[in-house]
């Protein structure tokens, strides 16, 4: 049905419905094909070919597709056994229609009806779930007034019924798929009209944005929110976006970091309509600062840095400031030369002395770098451009209609227009967003380069660093990154954020797609032995209990087996625990050293023991032999660079280095683990997820580095001062036990009350429009527990 089929469903209703999800799903247990979904605002339900775009072959409206879905899987009892059984079903799809608006006295007249009817009766027709119930119970769902009378518990039989298959997973799931396709439509909606909002004078075809980074370093997570909402808004209003590599300082920029963006880009999905450098324009620009000097409105100044900067910062004006063209035309072509006269200068524009504004205080235009070549141009040019020069320019120059910016640059965007109006060139919209940060994290290239310099870190890939190489290789994925950007909308305060958030969201996409292992920590590994177990034998099992498409991986089941200390240490005597994907054993003996340490543990097989009354559920492998082996592997784990969650200015990063950052558990894993891949992601049970780094690290182990979890005590410091996740999950706990306090206390005093004959205050003396309002503000009273058993087995009514 899959591929010729597709059912179109509305999430953007203040009730969605959501009766065609359950059939479909009730089909899906069975094994049966099911049509493809859609989610479409507004759209009509419906199920269609794919190919009757013209209208025709299309199925429209609530009952006819319920009945053409109850047709299509009736060989799965969806229309009841016989035709009896048919015709009942098919008429109950026909009063579900009417049912889900009827007004009060008509919807307690149908409760009565059906609370008689279910008086002996788990399903409404015949012995198992049929599309009866599905049309029904999607019914109810969506009427306030029946919704009101099953809360009031008069009816108890359509209670007891309606709570039954609520709970059923084919009808749970249905409620949670559309509830998350309406979180979705609404997030979407809200980020593009967001991002929409403050993009000025955009319009469709006609906007082009770029993206300038500098080839001085790698790509960190600060540059991927420029990167990803430059291409956000060029493909949004289906325009254009610049790559364009600002390549004004030979003396930081290297090819290797431009290979390594290009690279990066791809990763993350971007890729410019056009690749341009700064430097194509080296020609124009000098041209145009040269048009600035005549004009008066560009001089040279040899006044040293120093000196300069604090006359800038005082109002005071340059003793340069007024020379003639001619000197100031000698002086830059000096520095055009590379002249050792020429060395001495650089070009400022002037603007202004003492303007508020410090960054229109006559800012510097070029600069002479002689001794360096550059990695495009060679020696050619002697003098380069200042980014605050080049920008303005080559963005006109290159038809940018929107310049995106974080606000840290937001005093010079007066000095951006002035070049503009100064050279009559175009003008360009800027666009200002928050620049984000993350605690306990440097973004710096210049101190992240002191890190790779001193041997802190390997290089700009190491795990520890917040570029995208060094996030990927953590286990972050590109969704999550593209993802996380985009979610955080175009706020202009700059953020700072705590890494959790971030890698909550790569748990979520990860979670159902890696599969699971084992890996058990071999410091004082623990040999025990089962009595009564099963001989050696080796067993298919899935990779992923819940993902049949990752696979089945080889499980050994031996008497002799392997546990981790600290789950030796914790067992008592005659405990029975849960060994995890086999059964239940007892603890029989169990052998210490005198300082404590477990050296061997005797247990008793009760396989078939109830696995929710133990409260140690723990990983184990077989011992080793010479026929099976296991697989020698390293966790590593790391922690922050700096101790200190935000640095401010007058901070020197140095004096808050964390002092051990690489943590090693040397550990023995599945023999499954060894036909595993470098970037191969998995979890291994009990112990986090964790990503596959070296396929041949030290000393031959496999080396696996841990993908933070969003959890707090996994995202927090290890060394910091700040942080003590043990103190904080304990005031969580608090926090909770008092909420539960406070929730038991509201329900007794509500006992109390109905006790002692008091009634809700209402604003309707009338008993009839009571029930009504209390059934319209109570849509979704039900939060049963998911029945985790097949739909088609009846439950007994008492």
């Amino acid at each position: 049905m899959s591929a010729g089929q597709t059912l179109v469903l509305d999430p953007s209703a203040r009730l969605p419905f959501v009766t065609p999800l359950v059939l479909s799903n009730l089909a899906k247990e069975h094994g049966a094909e099911t049509p493809d979904l859609s989610f479409e605002v507004n759209a009509p339900t419906s199920l269609k070919k794919a190919a009757s775009s013209n209208g025709a072959d299309t199925i429209q409206g609530a009952v006819d597709v319920l009945r053409a879905l109850a047709s299509m899987y009736a060989n799965v009892g969806l229309m009841g056994a016989n035709e009896a059984e048919s015709n009942a079903v098919d008429a109950y799809l026909v009063q579900s229609d009417a049912l889900a608006t009827a007004p009060f006295q008509a919807a307690m007249q149908c409760a009565d009806d059906l609370d008689q009817h279910l008086a002996l009766r788990t399903y409404l027709v015949g012995f198992r779930v049929t599309a009866a119930d599905a049309a029904i119970w999607g019914a109810i769902r969506s009427s306030s007034p029946l919704l009101g009378i099953i809360k009031k518990h008069a009816h108890a039989h359509l209670a007891r019924w309606y709570a039954h298959v609520d709970a059923l997973v084919a009808f749970s799931s249905a409620v949670t798929m559309m509830a998350e396709a309406k979180s979705n439509m609404f997030k979407n909606k809200k980020t593009a009209a967001g991002f929409d909002l403050f993009l000025q004078g955009a319009k469709e075809g006609q906007v082009v944005t770029r993206f300038p980074p500098e080839a001085s370093g790698y790509l960190h997570v600060g540059h991927t929110k420029a990167a990803i909402l430059n291409q956000y808004f060029a493909k949004a209003y289906k325009g254009r976006l610049i790559v364009r590599f600002d390549d004004t300082n030979p003396s930081k920029e290297k090819q290797e970091f431009e290979d390594a963006i290009i690279e990066d880009l791809a990763l993350l999905g971007i890729q410019g309509d056009v690749l341009t450098h700064t430097s194509d324009y080296f020609d124009q620009l000098r041209d145009l600062a040269v048009r600035m000097i005549k004009e008066g409105h560009a001089y040279a100044d040899d006044t040293p840095q120093e000196q300069m900067r604090a006359e800038r910062m005082d109002g005071i004006p340059s003793k340069r400031r007024d020379a003639s063209v001619e000197e100031n035309l000698s002086h830059f072509q000096a520095m055009c030369d590379g002249t050792d006269e020429g060395r001495a200068w650089c070009l400022r524009a002037k603007m202004s002395v003492d303007n508020p504004n410090k960054a229109m205080r006559d800012p510097v235009m070029y600069r002479c770098n002689a001794d360096v070549p550059h990695q495009r141009t060679g020696t050619k040019y002697k003098a380069y451009p200042t980014y605050d020069f080049a920008c303005p320019v080559v963005d006109s120059l290159e038809g940018v209609t929107h310049a995106l910016r974080t606000n840290e640059y937001h005093d010079r965007n007066p000095q951006y227009a002035w070049f503009l109006s100064t050279l009559g060139l175009r003008n360009v919209e800027i666009w200002d967003y928050g620049r984000m940060n993350f605690v306990y994290t440097l973004l710096s290239k210049r101190k992240l380069q002191w890190f790779v310099d001193h041997g802190i870190v390997n290089d700009w890939s190491d795990p520890r660093f917040p570029t995208v190489r060094g996030m990927r290789r953590r286990g972050m994925t590109i969704d999550c990154i593209q993802q996380f950007i985009l979610s955080q909308g175009p706020s202009q305060q700059i953020i700072n954020m705590e890494w959790d958030n971030i890698w909550a969201l790569n748990k979520r996409l990860i979670d159902p797609v890696v599969p699971r292992f084992v890996a058990l920590a071999e410091d004082k590994l623990v040999k025990a032995t089962i009595a009564g177990a099963p001989p050696a034998h080796e067993k298919q099992v899935p990779k992923h209990k819940k993902n049949a498409e990752l696979g089945m991986k080889t499980t050994v089941y031996d008497g002799r087996i392997l546990i981790e200390q600290a789950d030796a240490a914790s067992f008592a005597d005659q405990e029975e625990i849960t060994l995890m994907d086999w059964g239940n054993v007892i603890v029989r003996g169990k052998t210490t050293t005198p300082d404590g340490v477990v050296t061997n543990l005797e247990l008793e097989a009760h396989f078939d023991g109830d696995f929710k009354s133990t409260k140690k559920k723990v990983t184990w492998l077989a011992q080793p032999s010479e026929s099976r082996h296991l697989t020698p592997v390293m966790l590593l784990d790391f922690d922050y660079l700096i101790t200190k969650k935000k640095l401010e200015e007058e901070d020197n990063f140095m004096d808050y280095l964390t002092p051990q950052t690489r943590f090693e558990t040397p550990a023995l894993a599945d023999a499954n683990v060894a036909a595993l891949k470098e970037g191969d992601q998995i979890q291994f049970e009990r112990n986090g997820y964790y990503i596959l780094d070296k396929a041949q690290g030290v000393d031959g182990r496999r080396e696996f580095i841990k993908i933070p979890d969003g959890r707090a005590a996994s995202s927090a410091s290890k060394a910091a001062p700040d942080e003590n996740p043990e103190q904080k999950k304990a005031a969580a706990a608090a926090a909770r036990a008092q909420k539960a306090a406070q929730k038991e206390e509201k329900k007794k005093q509500k006992e109390a009350k109905a006790a002692n004959g008091s009634k809700p205050a209402s604003s309707s003396s009338d008993p009839v429009q009571q029930l009504i309002d209390e059934g319209t503000k109570n849509i979704n009273m039900y939060a049963a527990p998911l029945i985790q058993q097949p739909t088609d087995v009846p439950v007994k009514s008492t």
